[in-house]
């Protein structure tokens, strides 16, 4: 009886290990959503912008762009963008277009763009979200 019992709690533990593991797995295994957001506020410094970004809600951090407009968002910047432990995360040339009420935007890596935004100014500041360009 009780070697019955221990047969029985050990397929029940097996068959809930068989269960979960592969939830577990593929939770970790689950590619990220390629869906980034920033926002941009100006700072006192004319032609600079603050940054506070989020990519797939996996990696987020502040940054900072530079050598913009002295009005608007609209213009050319270099901007530099860093993770939330302070470490360097990557550079781009960022573009920004006015297009009516809205925003089209692009991170330049050389020649190539990188990622692809759209955005629309808020209350204080320039919202985006963008994706990363496939090669």
């Amino acid at each position: 009886m009780v070697r019955s019992m221990l047969t029985k709690a050990s397929l029940t533990g097996f068959l809930l290990a068989s269960f979960f593991a592969p939830l577990s797995m593929a939770a970790e295994a689950q590619d990220l959503v390629n869906v980034g957001f920033v926002l941009y506020t100006k700072t006192d410094a004319p032609g600079t912008l603050k940054a506070r970004w989020n990519y797939a809600n996996a990696y987020s951090g502040p940054g900072e762009a530079t050598g913009g407009p002295k009005e608007g968002f609209a213009g050319r910047y270099h901007v530099r963008y860093f993770l939330e432990n302070g470490e360097f995360s990557d550079e781009y040339d960022l573009v920004i277009e006015k297009t009516g009420d809205f925003y089209n935007v692009s991170w330049i890596t050389g020649e190539k763009v990188s990622a692809r935004g759209v955005g629309m100014e808020v209350e204080n500041g320039l919202a985006v979200g963008w994706t990363r360009v496939a090669d």
